[in-house]
């Protein structure tokens, strides 16, 4: 017997999960206000993340690293992104893509150096150097950088601005459409599991057998799939009725202004500063 409690795992797991990709679904909110990073041409906002990831890149030393980063928030903040929104999109993002890399990086066995911690375990010396933490450590700087000037541009760009502005880019027609339908759709996915677990819940009681929640789930999951099929092919003919022939067509159309060309300036200048900066704390002078 399966007891269905109001409280379970699965339905917290499920809940959340829709209610995350709602939230990141319609976050377009954001990419609506009246900002800096909004009122920007597309191309020229891509162009210029592109500019600053390639900088994080390149940058030898941390304080300059923490100083790009400081300089992400305040364009966050000039943005009207909310600060603990825009924290909650991208601090999770680090351990992930960070920290299982940097941290065997501290130790003598990859890193050699001096050593500020050591220990003997199986008459093995094992040892922490000063060079493997500043590597860690620039390492999750840099990260934290790229990844907060990308959630910036997702939040304060349309999502339609972004696809096309990759296809300007040379990214492949094939991916950008698959990436388009992806976006459109996982919020109807997302509901569509929403709502089958509740009908299942309100159908079936409190208590179900396990055999009987076998065949739900197997059945749920055919007719899932049944529709994901119907609904394929249901939107492929409607876009061919509307002319589609292969290339995806937005009715937006880009305008650059004078304020996207100073910002293109005023980004040119801030790399080249940081560069400088992280040149001169390297002993040497780019200038």
């Amino acid at each position: 017997m399966i007891k269905m409690k109001s409280h379970n795992f699965i339905e917290k797991t499920i809940a959340s999960a829709a209610s995350l990709v709602k939230e990141s679904v319609f976050s377009e909110g954001t990419a609506s206000k009246k900002g800096l990073m909004q009122g920007l041409d597309a191309r020229f906002k891509v162009f210029s993340v592109l500019a600053f990831i390639i900088c994080a890149l390149f940058i030898k030393h941390t304080i300059v690293l923490l100083a790009l980063y400081a300089l992400c928030i305040l364009l966050t903040l000039l943005s009207r992104v909310n600060l603990l929104f825009f924290l909650k999109r991208t601090l999770p993002f680090i351990p992930l893509f960070s920290v299982l890399i940097a941290i065997p990086a501290m130790f003598s066995f990859f890193t050699p150096g001096q050593a500020v911690w050591s220990m003997k375990a199986g008459g093995v010396s094992i040892a922490i150097t000063r060079q493997g933490l500043h590597g860690a450590v620039l390492f999750i700087a840099r990260v934290t950088a790229s990844i907060s000037f990308v959630i910036l541009l997702s939040l304060t760009t349309h999502h339609f601005e972004l696809l096309k502005c990759l296809r300007m880019f040379g990214v492949a027609q094939v991916f950008v459409m698959i990436t388009g339908m992806c976006y459109r759709y996982i919020y109807l996915f997302a509901e569509i599991i929403e709502n089958t677990f509740m009908a299942i819940k309100s159908r079936a009681g409190g208590v179900i057998r396990s055999s009987h929640g076998h065949k739900i789930v197997a059945w749920n999951m055919a007719m899932l799939w049944n529709r994901a099929y119907n609904l394929n092919e249901d939107v492929y003919n409607a876009m061919l009725s509307r002319g589609f022939s292969g290339e995806p067509v937005s009715i937006h159309r880009f305008r650059a202004k004078t304020a996207d060309f100073l910002w293109i300036v005023f980004c040119c200048v801030v790399v080249v500063l940081f560069f400088a900066l992280d040149a001169m704390l390297s002993g040497r002078c780019i200038i």
